[in-house]
């Protein structure tokens, strides 16, 4: 792991890059998660082009940041990013659910002028379910509940295996109710619909065909509505399809990314 000092603070990240020539990757992870996540794109796309990942702040091996939830916890986020992109040269943003919401609120509020943005289980809009926000918010056997509800299938997986269901819920819990909960609550406060015809920047977005979380429509609208947009399916797969189905995953995105010369 790598670290950048910004902002008062430090943020870690990992990068790889086996002399890959095309437009350098940053992938964002999404609530209570980490650089893990993306651990298949930082393994397989690497040859073709730089790829990193960072731990927002608060988790994995980042500092932690005191805001409130909702914008001032997503431009804290952004700074993050920003930091990052400016250490690894990166032109290209790949957000997965809060991620999608930190790289759009990256492109309209934080004046990062990215290349492309990639949405992978993310949207405009990213309600919260008022029980699973009542179960982050509370004590005793809440978060606990809150963590297993986000492992039911079709959730954040479709078919995982029991090692990737371990692994998923120990990440979440080492982030703590309280991180997972400002990242769900900031998830629920965004909004921009109203202004992706602001988005200039291409944006590609990919759905798991089972993600009941961010289910295709939310994917199919953004596309639909920003000055340029495709999307695509990721086939046996839910919310976490860069885990779940790298393979597929990887290929929809370099297919994208190699249409638009980057």
């Amino acid at each position: 792991m790598q670290t950048v000092t910004h902002d008062g603070r430090t943020t870690a990240y990992r990068a790889e890059d086996r002399d890959g020539s095309a437009t350098p990757l940053l992938c964002v992870h999404g609530s209570g998660g980490t650089h893990g996540v993306w651990k298949a794109q930082l393994a397989r796309l690497s040859g073709t082009r730089p790829v990193a990942a960072l731990d927002l702040s608060g988790h994995g091996e980042s500092d932690d940041v005191d805001t409130e939830p909702g914008p001032e916890t997503l431009a804290a986020y952004v700074e993050d990013v920003r930091a990052v992109a400016s250490e690894v040269d990166a032109g290209v943003l790949v957000g997965n659910s809060l991620g999608g919401a930190v790289a759009l609120t990256a492109v309209l509020d934080g004046g990062f002028d990215a290349d492309a943005v990639v949405l992978a289980g993310s949207g405009a809009k990213l309600s919260v379910l008022d029980e699973l926000r009542d179960w982050l918010a509370g004590e005793g056997d809440g978060f606990s509940r809150a963590v297993e509800f986000l492992h039911r299938e079709d959730f954040l997986f479709h078919d995982p295996s029991e090692r990737e269901l371990a692994v998923s819920k120990e990440a979440m819990r080492e982030a703590g109710r309280e991180v997972v909960e400002r990242d769900f609550l900031s998830c629920h406060t965004f909004d921009v619909r109203d202004r992706l015809d602001q988005v200039e920047t291409p944006v590609f977005a990919l759905t798991g065909e089972y993600d009941r979380l961010t289910p295709p429509q939310y994917h199919e609208y953004v596309a639909e509505h920003v000055q340029d947009g495709a999307w695509a399916t990721v086939e046996d797969a839910a919310h976490l399809s860069m885990l779940e189905a790298p393979e597929a995953f990887n290929d929809e995105l370099s297919s994208f990314l190699d249409e638009r010369g980057l």
